[in-house]
């Protein structure tokens, strides 16, 4: 049996706002007070982090409080974006069963491959390129990035249908080591939006939708059907606006890690992304952790293994470390997507190599 969604519109909100929307609709469906969807949003001018990505180093925050454009965190991992009116996303909330998909990898492959199925029909040759980008010509078009919470999957993505890139690179810090892997000098010849490659003969917002919703139900083999936001959605998403997702300290959870004494700081690049290792150690001979945080654009379901991850880390000997990370992972019902433990593994050596230099 077709598997039916129902398709939704909240139109332009403020980005806070779209995220705790976002977390409203897992945490319902998750009780099954919504069926599988799909949603449409759109942005007020925001520059949003990735779960777990530290702010004062990914957004320009002096830049954006001076011109009007919010700053939000989403709830999935991946990098920083810059969000406007002139771009469409894009999210599915929907049940394990409904598709059959068992992995974040498969999940991620099976969505961007639909989203670019609906893009190329807008008169674009758009294609998948793994980990979680949409692509024409080489140049991303779309972004995406999702997990799992229990059996309710969420996954989300963007079609950039026209905006200004020098409203992206100022709001955004973008490394440059980010830049020189795909050999390019700016963040803005890395992305192309459907008005630079069409032209006049740009679609509306409405056509787009459908494109999208056409290459979903083809590649996904799901059925599309017009829905309502109903009040008791409108209500939870409120609420976690307030509580959580729309306060500042939420926000600014992972700010500027490398701030104070006594941090030492290493990163590692692969193929699942970049992950950033803040470490203070304790004792006699400096030879146990007393705290740690990972950052970066890495994707890891549930996003709380992290959290969990650096607690149980605590107090560990800096001789048993690489040992305690391969086993946490092994005994832990987690998700990754092209990252592994060898890379926080990595990344945690390369702020060791710090303390052998401090003075």
């Amino acid at each position: 049996m077709t598997s039916q969604f129902r398709v939704i519109d909240t139109g332009i909100r403020e980005g806070r706002a779209n995220i705790a929307f976002d977390q409203a609709m897992i945490e319902m469906h998750s009780v099954g007070e919504i069926p599988d969807s799909i949603r449409f949003i759109r942005f007020q001018p925001t520059a949003l982090i990735g779960r777990h990505q530290a702010l004062s180093q990914e957004v320009s925050v002096a830049y954006c409080h001076r011109n009007n454009i919010g700053i939000a965190r989403r709830i999935t991992g991946g990098g920083a974006i810059y969000f406007d009116e002139g771009q469409l996303g894009w999210s599915l909330v929907f049940h394990r069963a409904s598709l059959g998909i068992a992995s974040l990898e498969i999940l991620a492959r099976d969505i961007c491959e639909a989203a670019a199925n609906g893009i190329s029909r807008l008169g674009v040759d758009a294609r998948y390129r793994p980990r979680n980008d949409i692509e024409v010509e080489g140049r991303k078009i779309s972004g995406t990035g999702g997990f799992f919470d229990g059996d309710t999957l969420f996954y989300q993505g963007t079609v950039l249908v026209d905006m200004n890139p020098a409203d992206m690179v100022s709001a955004l810090r973008v490394p440059a080591a980010k830049l020189g892997k795909r050999g390019i000098d700016s963040a803005a010849q890395r992305i192309v939006t459907l008005r630079e490659l069409l032209g006049d003969a740009t679609p509306d917002l409405a056509s787009i939708k459908m494109a999208l919703i056409a290459g979903f139900t083809e590649t996904l083999g799901i059925e599309a059907v017009d829905g309502e936001v109903s009040v008791a959605e409108e209500d939870a998403a409120l609420k976690i606006f307030s509580q959580e997702v729309g306060t500042d300290d939420f926000v600014a959870d992972i700010d500027d890690p490398s701030a104070g004494a006594g941090v030492y700081v290493g990163s590692h690049s692969g193929a699942g992304g970049t992950i950033t290792c803040y470490v203070r150690l304790e004792g006699a001979r400096q030879n146990r952790i007393r705290e740690i945080l990972l950052t970066g654009d890495f994707f890891v379901t549930p996003p709380r293994f992290i959290w969990d991850l650096e607690a149980r880390l605590r107090g560990v000997s800096i001789d048993d470390f690489s040992s305690t990370v391969q086993a946490i992972f092994d005994d832990t019902a987690v998700d990754l997507l092209s990252v592994s433990a060898t890379d926080f593994i990595a990344a945690f050596e390369a702020a060791l190599t710090q303390v052998s230099t401090a003075p």
